[in-house]
């Protein structure tokens, strides 16, 4: 992610103002990759599920072997407190992060209770609402929880999501459609996806491949309060190639309409337009 003009700091019991060094050398987490982040959003003076941004966190922490450190709730008054430093209509990513700072025996393992904690704030802007994306396959798949720790938000299975995105832009394409193991769908390379046929949901059941996100979560009961039927299940690229619409949640932009899927196109239908208005709706009357 590029770096942004407004960043902020939490490390070592206080606040920094700017991009922090937050690890050293030696730490495990820089040369072995022990680290684990989440993210949540502020915009419009809101910051939707924070707490389980927060609480995730420290689930993938111990998904990693890290012990956190930090409780949820002691988390999201950090956070606030980090944010009243911006303006009120500012839109910031809110990333909590730990790593491990020494190792085992072997140096392998992550030493219990050696682990580091911080969170950076960083203004970057929400997608306009009228932002769509591109989709085409990848030959990259989803890992499965017995080669890789896709139980956790770990920084270590996020350059497999790069080589996805750099095919797929190779391609002319701005997101790739990936599977699982077994070929089925399972997300993007950045987002979860939901495709739309005869006014019905559907979007891939979890199965340990890839995380189910929060406001994945979030979209799928807004969505069903309003009266709309939602299927988890087991999709295949057919299946989108016949979709009337499809689009992606994450929380970096909550909704973000598909127009193509190599040489399927799509229009920006009224689902996609509904979920988003319902994601703004829930987040405003939840404050």
């Amino acid at each position: 992610m590029a770096v942004g003009t407004n960043i902020r700091t939490y490390f070592e019991g206080q606040w920094h103002d700017g991009d922090a060094p937050i690890m050293r050398a030696a730490d495990h987490g820089s040369w072995l990759g022990s680290s684990v982040f989440d993210g949540a959003r502020y915009f419009e003076g809101m910051a939707p599920d924070l707490a389980a941004h927060c609480e995730r966190v420290n689930r993938s922490a111990e998904a990693l072997m890290l012990t956190p450190n930090v409780a949820t709730e002691q988390m999201e008054e950090i956070v606030k407190e980090g944010l009243g430093s911006y303006a009120p209509d500012a839109a910031v990513y809110i990333r909590p992060m730990y790593w491990g700072i020494d190792g085992d025996a072997t140096a392998i393992v992550p030493q219990e209770d050696s682990t580091g904690f911080a969170i950076c704030l960083e203004e970057i802007p929400m997608a306009a609402e009228t932002a769509s994306a591109t989709l085409t396959s990848t030959r990259f798949r989803r890992p499965i929880l017995e080669s890789a720790v896709v139980n956790a938000k770990a920084g270590c299975l996020y350059p497999n999501n790069a080589r996805m995105l750099k095919e797929a832009r190779s391609k002319g394409f701005s997101n790739a459609l990936v599977t699982d193991a077994m070929g089925h769908v399972a997300e993007t390379a950045t987002a979860n996806i939901f495709m739309v046929r005869d006014g019905e949901v559907f979007t891939p059941t979890p199965n340990g491949t890839f995380l189910a996100g929060i406001t994945r979560a979030r979209h799928i009961d807004n969505l069903r309060q309003d009266g709309v039927t939602v299927h988890e299940t087991i999709l295949s690229f057919e299946d989108f190639h016949d979709a009337d619409e499809v689009f992606m949640s994450g929380n970096m932009n909550k909704v973000t309409p598909v127009t193509a899927l190599d040489d399927t196109q799509y229009q920006i239908g009224p689902i996609a337009r509904r979920a988003r208005a319902l994601y703004w709706d829930w987040a405003a009357s939840n404050r």
